[in-house]
């Protein structure tokens, strides 16, 4: 029996592939679901449908019924590929729900630090016996963490000081670990975060190669009309930001504009934007 493997986006389209290779309906192919597809989560993972098929011996000629055994199988494919579908739409919301908390919680907690440094004097404690041991600890483990991934890494540093720990790491995968407008970086930030700030009660700052400077120069680039506008009419907004272009649009706003109310807002669509107006005027939006 003459076997062939075909792949698809959908079961649907993977049948109607089928029985275009066998030149026949698809009543008249036998076939076997070796992956169901899937749409992944955010765009990653993503799986196509593969089925195993090979035709029939069949001696119907009846062509009327096998119109409507086709019809059949097409109506019971099209409400479970629905069904899945609404199933991985309902788990992508989801998790972009829980990353736009925890992109809440690392971003409110790093400024509320942020704004406690600005009212005391620096305190570059690094050298304390205490910081020293945590710092090596912290970058022994994330050694490991990265060892188990595919990424050719060759440094990673570790200085904590003022209750942050500064964590710079560097390579020849260095682009990748960043990934494509800093969505790995991100998620990197999120779980280093997370991690540090329960065991360690510490804040972090993540550089990745020259990813945070390539980025203020782009923010500072970005922020001078906004600015002029802000100076003219005494308040103004910014587009919606990803990560951490919100961390470093909202401390040069703040350093520029100490006086005035800086705030971040979360758009319908769960993206951030930077307010700036008067304190008065705060709730304005």
């Amino acid at each position: 029996m003459n076997m062939k493997r075909i792949e698809a986006k959908t079961l649907e389209e993977a049948y109607k592939k089928a029985s275009e290779e066998f030149n026949c309906s698809i009543t008249e192919i036998n076939y076997e679901i070796v992956q169901y597809p899937s749409t992944g989560v955010m765009g990653l993972f993503k799986k196509p449908a593969i089925i195993v098929v090979a035709r029939k011996i069949t001696t119907s000629t009846n062509i009327e019924e096998k119109i409507e055994k086709e019809e059949e199988i097409i109506e019971t494919i099209s409400p479970k590929e629905e069904k899945k579908e609404e199933v991985v739409v309902e788990k992508q919301k989801d998790i972009k729900e829980k990353i736009s908390k925890e992109d809440d919680k690392v971003l409110d907690s790093f400024f509320e630090k942020s704004k406690d440094n600005n009212n005391k004097e620096f305190d570059d404690d690094r050298d304390s016996p205490k910081n020293r041991a945590i710092a090596q600890e912290i970058e022994l483990k994330i050694s490991k963490l990265i060892d188990t991934s595919c990424f050719d890494i060759d440094t990673i540093e570790v200085d904590i000081f003022n209750n942050i720990a500064h964590i710079f790491v560097d390579g020849e995968d260095a682009a990748l670990l960043i990934g494509k407008e800093g969505y790995r970086y991100n998620a990197l930030s999120y779980m280093l975060f997370n991690w540090i700030n329960a065991r360690y009660n510490l804040y972090i700052k993540l550089e990745i190669a020259e990813f945070i400077q390539s980025q203020e120069e782009m923010i500072v680039n970005y922020l001078k009309p906004i600015i002029e506008h802000i100076e003219q009419n005494g308040r103004g907004k910014t587009k919606p930001l990803d990560g951490i272009l919100v961390q470093i649009a909202l401390e040069q706003l703040r350093a520029r504009f100490p006086n005035k109310y800086v705030a971040i807002k979360t758009a319908k669509d769960s993206r951030k934007f930077i307010i700036i107006n008067n304190f008065n005027n705060n709730k304005n939006g």
